[in-house]
């Protein structure tokens, strides 16, 4: 039996994430043990700081990435919304498992029932772009931590704004009082997935991880990581983009926006290779991104 060693963050989530990496692991293979390796990153330990100012979303990777890349640990399990697009040297992307549910959600309130002027939660610039699109009149604050701590502070708002597949995987579907349809608000590039990277020197490894990948998601994911790269690896700008299959074609939507919403480019796209993530984020720069992008 082979004990692989997994780097994760250390959240109640995270942790779930890992376990639930290890039990596909398992089924496919008996041959297999998985143990922890909690890391303690940056993006965790500042949680008095938007994510957008502590340099975006590879605060929760980087650490994790380094623990593989050290020897501390086989392979690292991430959110692939928190991965960067940038390939990191030595690593690769061994295996996307299936995706959840890729939708936001509202607690405390659903967003017809929110009332005029009110005060919605969420540390994402892009969710309050979004909202603010179908509802001008909210008001919106910063919120950060762990999944928990963001359900308890919702009875200090009329609102939170969090991942459906978050409070799925922690059994807490109970407390959504809203799933949010992508054509109300766009999901974040890869929300819902999960991404296992090792290091690019363990064959054995990579040969295990790819019997847990699930082909659909991981041309679905490619193509808004596709996306994401073309507007500059971690751009720090409200942008979206999400990728359906319907048949063997897929079906992406994206758009870019200004820091305050007032600007937002749109556009969708059908085609058959991830690149079209590519196509569609060259096709909103040319739409005025790079005014946005400065």
């Amino acid at each position: 039996m082979r004990t692989l060693r997994a780097a994760t963050r250390g959240s109640p989530l995270a942790r779930w994430q890992a376990e639930h990496v290890a039990a596909l692991l398992r089924a496919v293979d008996a041959d297999v043990a998985l143990e922890l390796v909690v890391v303690d990153t940056h993006g965790d330990r500042r949680l008095d700081v938007p994510i957008w100012e502590l340099g975006g979303k590879g605060v929760f990777a980087k650490e994790v990435q380094a623990a593989v890349l050290d020897g501390r640990a086989d392979l690292a399990v991430h959110s692939a919304k928190d991965l960067p697009s940038a390939a990191v040297p030595g690593l690769v992307l061994a295996a996307i498992p299936e995706r959840g549910d890729p939708r936001d959600a509202l607690v405390g309130s659903t967003l017809a029932d929110l009332p005029t002027g009110a005060e919605v939660a969420t540390g994402s610039l892009r969710r309050q772009v979004e909202l603010r699109r179908h509802r001008p009149d909210l008001r919106f604050v910063s919120l950060r931590g762990n999944m928990q701590t963001r359900i308890a502070k919702a009875a200090d708002h009329d609102a939170v704004v969090v991942a459906s597949t978050a409070l799925d995987r922690l059994g807490m579907a109970e407390q959504i009082a809203e799933r949010l349809p992508t054509d109300v608000m766009l999901p974040q590039v890869a929300q819902a997935a999960l991404a296992v990277e090792c290091r690019a020197d363990d064959e054995d490894l990579q040969a295990r991880l790819a019997r847990i990948e699930h082909g659909p998601t991981r041309r679905c994911v490619d193509a808004e990581r596709a996306f994401l790269a073309e507007l500059g690896g971690d751009c720090s700008l409200p942008a979206a983009a999400h990728a359906v299959l319907d048949g063997g074609a897929l079906h992406l939507r994206g758009f870019l926006a200004s820091p305050d919403g007032r600007i937002m480019h749109r556009h969708e796209l059908n085609g058959t290779d991830p690149s079209l993530g590519t196509d569609l984020a060259r096709h909103l720069l040319e739409l005025g991104g790079p005014a946005l992008l400065g």
